[in-house]
């Protein structure tokens, strides 16, 4: 027995667009301002755009980057692009020129489409790039800047206008023939370009719809950033639901809350500082509603100080794991029944973990580093979180040493170390090289982070390790306080003291804001090249 046309269709998530629109044609699929689309509207835009990618020389296999906003556009972008066999890219819009330039050469980009508002960043870009894509304009009324363009520009618009609307968009051959482009935040370094296929990308779609528990025709607030795995692959997951995207260019509580009223949102993203935000925002920007709102977070771990404000707005948070590598979300904290008996503080601390495999994951352990050995189930004894499963990356583009290494044993190695639970629950406890070593213990930042986040005083924490002539090195913590609080050093190192082993506390406090990268991780990096200026303790 073979495969045959018949039995055998090679899986996109861009057939999701097309059985929407021919199911569900004149249900909403895009709210953006003053602008709405119908997912019949949404199909024939993408299919036109295709189609102008075409005549504008992409064949399949070609990169186009986009630098964009959460519009409509770079929605759109999900679809249309692969639609023409091209491979997608959307670039950070918070990196500086030379790294943005690095990406357009590694991917060998042959059209950039960019934001009015960033056409300047993309043009420094473009101007010490050995690449030269032709650039399509997207022409954003609401752009905050809109510098002047060269008359060599495309406007977006125009590759709607005169595409055709009966071009045949170009189905893969092989379900494992590269779907995006997405490259890794670079934090710490070049950033590696991660490459998703289309079979991966259709099941975490469906694993999101099962694991999320979606129905028809949710409202999703798009604030998580599309650039970042490709915004969760929530473009798909919604277009399989045929629900409607409501877009946000840029994130503030005042406007999260306005559109989660205005519009009947019933499910929105964020990472754990965008949660931050709206937990800690003034009382007459905050609204609570009588229906329920699903939340998914992820990034780093969540302090459970976080999710009990979240859970007293209204809102059920559930916490996700994954990594760029991973097409983003493997993991989730998946309520149980039992969990209701708790006490809120209790129960947001179970919801913190990062959890158990969603559905489409086949397979995630903790191992010990050494041995190669599955760790115990007893809370305590800490592993590497590793990872089998069909929306593990293709490999790293263009780098097959560093491809080798993260596959090494079978396993995609994540460098993030974590305990389970008794319950097969897993609890991230840091990052390889955050893990703080200490007259030999080991000291989990995370933790210390955790404690910090309980002081009322404290917006922000992110602790890092500071060399000790004594212990080798010790904890050191970077707080932002909120909005009129204030706290000092010693009282902060107390409250740490009366809450946590006494030699975990950390020797020093370092006040102010703290750097970020676009998707609201805090940049370690930066902190720890900073504590090497502050001397020893």
């Amino acid at each position: 027995m073979n495969k045959n046309p018949a039995n055998f269709v090679p899986l996109t998530p861009i057939s999701f667009l097309h059985r929407t629109a021919d199911v569900y044609g004149q249900h909403t699929s895009v709210i953006y301002e003053n602008r709405t689309y119908t997912w019949a509207e949404s199909r024939e835009r993408c299919t036109r755009i295709a189609s102008s990618l075409n005549n504008l020389g992409v064949i399949p296999g070609d990169t186009v980057s986009v630098l964009a906003f959460n519009t409509p556009e770079m929605f759109e972008s999900h679809f249309s692009i692969p639609m023409a066999g091209a491979v997608l890219n959307t670039i950070n819009i918070r990196l500086d020129a030379g790294t943005i330039a690095h990406i357009l050469e590694d991917s060998k980009a042959k059209i950039l489409f960019v934001d009015r508002e960033l056409y300047k960043l993309a043009s420094e870009a473009l101007s010490i790039s050995s690449t030269n894509p032709k650039v399509v304009l997207i022409n954003d009324e609401f752009a905050e800047s809109k510098p002047e363009v060269t008359e060599e520009t495309i406007g977006y618009e125009s590759l709607v206008e005169n595409g055709d609307p009966s071009f045949k968009w170009q189905r893969p051959n092989d379900e494992w023939q590269p779907l995006s482009l997405n490259y890794t935040s670079g934090t710490t370094g070049t950033p590696k370009g991660v490459v998703y296929h289309h079979r991966g990308s259709y099941l975490m779609s469906m694993g999101t719809v099962i694991g999320w528990e979606l129905t028809n025709h949710p409202v999703y607030l798009y604030s998580v950033p599309m650039f970042h795995c490709n915004g969760w692959g929530h473009a798909w997951t919604i277009a399989a639901v045929a629900g409607t995207v409501v877009c946000l260019r840029t994130f503030s509580p005042e406007k999260v809350f306005n559109l989660l009223e205005v519009h009947n949102v019933t499910h929105f993203g964020g990472a754990p500082i965008m949660l931050n935000m709206l937990s800690n925002a003034p009382k007459e920007i905050q609204k609570t509603f009588d229906r329920e709102i699903k939340v998914m977070t992820a990034g780093a771990p969540p302090p459970a100080k976080v999710l009990e404000s979240m859970i007293s707005l209204g809102f059920n948070v559930m916490h996700v794991y994954g990594l760029t590598e991973t097409y983003g979300h493997i993991l989730q904290a998946a309520p149980q029944k039992s969990w209701l008996d708790e006490m809120p503080a209790e129960l947001a601390k179970l919801s913190s973990r990062q959890g158990v495999r969603f559905p489409m994951t086949e397979d995630v352990s903790v191992i010990d580093q050494e041995t190669g050995e599955h760790v115990p189930p007893d809370g305590e004894t800490i592993g590497e979180i590793v990872i089998r499963c069909n929306t593990c990356m293709m490999g790293y583009f263009n780098n097959p040493k560093a491809t080798e290494e993260a596959f090494a044993d079978d396993w995609f190695h994540s460098g993030d170390l974590a305990v389970i639970h008794n319950d097969g629950y897993i609890q991230i406890k840091d990052r390889l090289k955050d893990i703080i070593i200490s007259g030999g213990e080991n000291i989990s930042s995370v933790e210390i982070e955790n404690v910090l986040y309980q002081h009322p005083s404290v917006g922000e924490a992110a602790v890092v390790a500071m060399s000790d002539e004594t212990w080798g090195e010790v904890p050191c913590a970077f707080v932002e306080l909120k909005s009129g609080q204030l706290a000092s050093e010693e009282e902060l190192i107390n409250f740490c003291k009366k809450n946590m082993a006494k030699f975990k506390r950390p020797k020093k406090v370092v006040f102010g804001p703290l750097p970020k990268t676009a998707t609201g991780k805090i940049q370690k990096h930066e902190l720890r090249d900073s504590v090497k200026n502050i001397g020893e303790t």
